[in-house]
């Protein structure tokens, strides 16, 4: 089976970012299925045009990476990222019109602009569309307060409602995302979560390597490993930061980009948190060491009640790390961390509770060991990548078949 994926955010595992998609199609070459992924060469993480030549690339178990054109647009305004979206769809729907002998066309959102490009790609070609949702855009947007103009919220909560209406069938990574996709006209829905591959990671590592490069020496190291955007309410970390100043042997890694982080350094400086360091974002091949450096990771999201269905990928790869979590989002992931005994939930923009938690594990090193232990079992036995391959690619099969 030749699947075509449409994906303006991937990310190679040589590249910054979440490589989920680069597994999976891995996964598909290695049983005998033929991938081609029509990506972006601008980094949706850092917005760097990151120089990929030849245009079309193929790795080295046969996927092939076709990267299209797209504006720029990180640290800008809202208006030039829709145009920056606006550009991939259109180059991107060009450029699968000349990829032949498809069997299924796979569309990702966000962005949602590349969801019509796959689904009109799909009519064309006479091939199943299968659409994959990652992030409840608008919705999210919404009440982030990124989107706010009424006729855009309207314009995207209609193109949201097109694209699962007419989805031959629509996947979802978090379980939270299901009722939703129902609601608004999605017909056949299955739930693959995210995850990780815990053969990535070796939780015995101590990470001396990242710590002398970084000079971390023996400090206790809470890393956050992501995305510093809007969503992602950082400015809480630097309140739990201040609080913790007096603690020495503490200090807090911020590893990643976006388009908050200037603003964060400046404050950072400004308020002299010493035991705040910001890291540039790694490629996914080099994460394993920069966890391994942990002692404890923190995943956190803005107190919205939106944010309580997401399952954040990163949270799946502190567990496969063997590092305890701490947890600042509500809902379903809080569920997965507490049920696994792999961490603490701290409550949502409380720099009090984040404080308190990241001193309390400081002092108890057996507990961290234990809940690292915990999360890697979780990870083994319900959320290996391996096994979600193995269901993504029973799932694109069963939809071929149900479509010839």
């Amino acid at each position: 089976m030749h699947i075509l994926l449409i994906h303006q955010a991937f990310a190679a595992l040589d590249e910054p970012g979440g490589t989920r998609h680069h597994e999976l199609a891995r996964h598909l070459v290695k049983h005998g299925h033929q991938v081609t992924i029509i990506a972006s060469p601008v980094s949706y993480l850092t917005g760097t045009d990151q120089g990929k030549t030849p245009r079309k690339q193929t790795d080295d178990l046969g996927v092939t990476i076709i990267r299209s054109f797209t504006l720029p647009a990180l640290h800008r305004s809202f208006i030039w990222r829709v145009f920056s979206f606006l550009s991939f769809m259109i180059s991107s729907f060009f450029n699968g019109l000349f990829i032949k002998q498809v069997d299924l066309v796979w569309g990702t959102t966000p962005p949602i602009f590349q969801g019509p490009t796959a689904w009109l790609l799909a009519r064309l070609k006479g091939v199943p569309f299968l659409l994959e949702v990652r992030d409840l855009w608008p919705a999210f947007a919404v009440a982030v307060g990124v989107l706010k103009n009424k006729t855009l919220i309207r314009l995207s909560e209609w193109l949201e409602h097109f694209l699962y209406r007419r989805a031959d069938h629509v996947v979802v990574n978090s379980p939270g995302y299901i009722e939703h996709v129902k609601a608004r006209g999605a017909g056949h829905v299955t739930l693959i979560p995210n995850g990780a591959d815990p053969d990535m990671f070796d939780p015995s590592d101590n990470g001396d390597e990242f710590r002398k490069k970084h000079d971390l020496g023996e400090r206790f190291i809470v890393l956050y490993a992501g995305a510093h955007g809007m969503s992602n309410d950082l400015d809480v970390v630097l309140d739990a930061a201040e609080l913790l100043k007096d603690e020495t042997h503490i200090h807090i890694i911020m590893l990643g980009s976006g388009k908050e982080k200037p603003r964060l350094q400046a404050e950072t400086q400004q308020r002299n948190l010493e035991n705040v360091r910001f890291i540039p974002p790694v490629p996914k091949r080099m994460m394993p060491d920069a966890l391994a450096a942990a002692d404890a990771c923190l995943g956190i999201l803005k107190p919205i009640d939106m944010y309580k269905t997401t399952y954040p990928n990163k949270i799946f790869d502190y567990m496969a790390a063997g590092r305890p979590v701490i947890v600042a989002i509500d809902g379903v992931i809080r569920q997965v961390v507490e049920e696994a005994r792999a961490g603490v939930f701290v409550q949502p923009g409380n720099p009090d509770q984040l404080a308190s938690a990241i001193r309390e594990l400081a002092s108890n090193p057996e507990k961290c060991r234990t809940m690292g232990v915990n999360g890697r079992k979780m990870i083994n036995s319900r959320f290996s990548r391996e096994d979600l391959a193995e269901q993504f690619t029973a799932l694109l099969q069963n939809i071929r078949r149900r479509n010839v």
